[in-house]
């Protein structure tokens, strides 16, 4: 089980995904912007996060650059972003900013537990 962190203002399709990546046995926790997520990197109770996937659909949200801002130990975890597929700006802003994998929204609805499985295999083992 991974500790997930979403970072969307969508909360239907969050909820969606929240559901879909709990039932694949997942810890995930549903973050509303930039300084919540920059809250729950910084704390250690729940255990550290393995995995972050960030939307690229809001421009509100401004994913990619709250991402690109992010420190760097926090960069180098696993990272899934999501994108409309009728706008292709944010595909590129989200792999300029460095996020591992982005891919529509279409597919991460359809496919979010192997999309992470597949990320978090990749991963490197800690202290290794």
């Amino acid at each position: 089980m991974a500790r997930v962190l979403l970072l969307t203002g969508d909360l239907l399709f969050g909820s969606n995904l929240q559901g879909a990546l709990t039932a694949a046995g997942h810890s995930v926790e549903l973050l509303a912007d930039g300084p919540r997520l920059e809250r729950a990197l910084s704390d250690p109770a729940p255990g550290p996060p393995q995995l972050l996937v960030i939307d690229l659909t809001d421009p509100a949200l401004a994913g990619a650059e709250v991402y690109a801002s992010l420190p760097e130990q926090a960069r180098l975890l696993p990272s899934l972003g999501f994108h409309s597929h009728v706008d292709p700006a944010s595909r590129e802003q989200g792999e300029a900013a460095g996020i591992c994998q982005v891919v529509p929204r279409s597919r991460m609805a359809r496919e979010a537990p192997a999309l992470v499985e597949r990320l978090l295999a990749r991963a490197p083992v800690p202290g290794a």
